[in-house]
């Protein structure tokens, strides 16, 4: 609950501008996040994670985020829909 609290007092006073955005370095430092904006070249509806994470515009790399995911923490469920979305072959009958 405290946490959570802690999370909407940040986001109030980021959009506010009392408080500065993180940097892409503090970014980085977040579960799932040590790539961000690693991927200038890849279009933004092409990335599963948030802030330019786990990029799928290739089968490669989808299966590679599929495979990583699980750094992301809570997002990790997120991230495999996003995949299993764009790349529904890849999903495993059950």
């Amino acid at each position: 609950m405290i946490i959570e609290k802690t999370g909407l007092i940040k986001t109030f006073l980021i959009k506010n501008n009392i408080m500065a955005k993180k940097t892409m370095t503090e970014v980085r430092e977040e579960p799932g996040m040590s790539n961000a904006g690693k991927y200038p070249n890849v279009k933004k509806e092409d990335f599963c994670g948030p802030k330019g994470t786990y990029p799928v515009n290739t089968l490669k790399r989808a299966k590679s985020a599929l495979k990583l995911a699980h750094n992301a923490g809570r997002k990790a469920n997120k991230i495999k829909a996003c995949v299993y979305r764009k790349y529904p072959e890849l999903k495993k009958n059950k």
